[in-house]
């Protein structure tokens, strides 16, 4: 067979780096090499081929014997997938104020799943029994939207990480009130590197009922799974990801990115690496003059206020995003590529422009 022809061409510096997203990076080499293992020949299609059979243990290495992956094409379509798995019509989802589900993904909980979220203000993005207990109520009322489910994120979108104990107390409390738990785990890699114990010691060993896994922000192409965890009570999965517009007809470029990531250890080397970048750079940011860290740094994410003016200066020079414009707050976050250099000349543009 001849070689791939192609007109592409490369249309962006593969030297760049910034810190405004880990889904600024691209895929990681070894993802790549198994998405070419899976190219070539027939395999049948929605999910009937050997790669997403091969998948389910896995992941069952990973969140135990009971527990059964659906890939999906986003983190977005894993949400909502799982959410609506949780939910009756009438149903609605207790979780942060500062949740994904609540501040990024479009109304798409509200308007696809046709839930309601209950939220509650937290400081450093993580709930309590105390803090659900806060909307876990009317229960019977018919004026009310029924809590039926928690959801929490795992690492939070604060940057910030819950321990395996406070996610088991989270979910009893949920349990004993008759609700059940969704991790969004986003960066669920991160938070296990961080905390340095296994995926299942903050998941299903916790008390979870169905987690959105992420792989795309830890070196994928694009693919993330719903993977449930208790499946005798969350029924018809199939036909919800279907219903939910997130079931790919091929498959297995999804699922064997996601066994590249698990199979061994590629998701977790990825993770301690941007873990470690954004721990460098928060040592040395909060170094300079005038620049606040503003949350614990526990995974990869850096949360910092600075002068406006100067951010908007460093901005131009290294890509990130305000987190509150009107405070000064900015998120830097760190990937699996960001390198020592990267964060080094960030840190260098930063105390230049403070110095301005």
């Amino acid at each position: 067979m001849n070689p791939p022809k192609t007109d592409a061409r490369r249309r962006h510096d593969p030297e760049s780096r910034g810190f405004a997203s880990d889904n600024y990076a691209g895929v990681h080499p070894e993802v790549l090499a198994a998405l070419a293992l899976a190219n070539g020949g027939h395999q049948v299609s929605y999910g009937e081929d050997a790669y997403t059979e091969h998948l389910q243990q896995v992941i069952r290495s990973h969140f135990g014997a009971t527990a059964e992956a659906f890939p999906v094409f986003n983190g977005t379509g894993a949400n909502v997938v799982a959410l609506q798995a949780l939910t009756d019509r009438w149903g609605a989802v207790i979780c942060a104020e500062s949740a994904h589900i609540h501040t990024d993904e479009c109304g798409a909980p509200e308007h696809v799943a046709g839930l309601k979220l209950l939220t509650v203000p937290t400081p450093d993005g993580k709930l309590t029994p105390e803090l659900i207990d806060r909307q876990a109520f009317g229960f019977e009322d018919e004026h009310r939207a029924m809590p039926q489910a928690v959801s929490i994120t795992q690492n939070t979108e604060l940057g910030t990480v819950y321990s395996p104990d406070e996610i088991r107390a989270l979910c009893d409390h949920a349990h004993r009130l008759g609700m059940k738990v969704h991790l969004d785990g986003a960066r669920i890699a991160n938070a296990a590197a961080a905390l340095d114990v296994p995926m299942r010691a903050f998941t299903n060993a916790a008390g979870v009922d169905i987690l959105s896994f992420g792989g795309t922000k830890n070196g994928a192409l694009l693919g993330e799974a719903v993977v449930v965890l208790t499946p005798d009570g969350v029924p018809r999965m199939k036909h919800l990801r279907k219903l939910s517009m997130q079931l790919a007809s091929k498959m297995r470029f999804v699922a064997v990115q996601l066994e590249a990531l698990l199979a061994r250890d590629l998701w977790l080397r990825n993770a301690r690496h941007a873990n470690a970048m954004a721990a460098r750079l928060a040592e040395g940011a909060a170094q300079v003059p005038g620049v606040e860290i503003l949350h614990p740094v526990q995974a990869n994410a850096v949360f910092a206020r600075l002068p406006h003016a100067a951010a908007e200066r460093l901005q131009q020079r290294h890509r990130f995003y305000f987190w509150d414009e009107a405070a000064g707050d900015v998120r830097w976050m760190c990937a699996f590529d960001t390198t020592e250099g990267d964060v080094d000349a960030f840190l260098v543009a930063l105390k230049e422009e403070m110095a301005r």
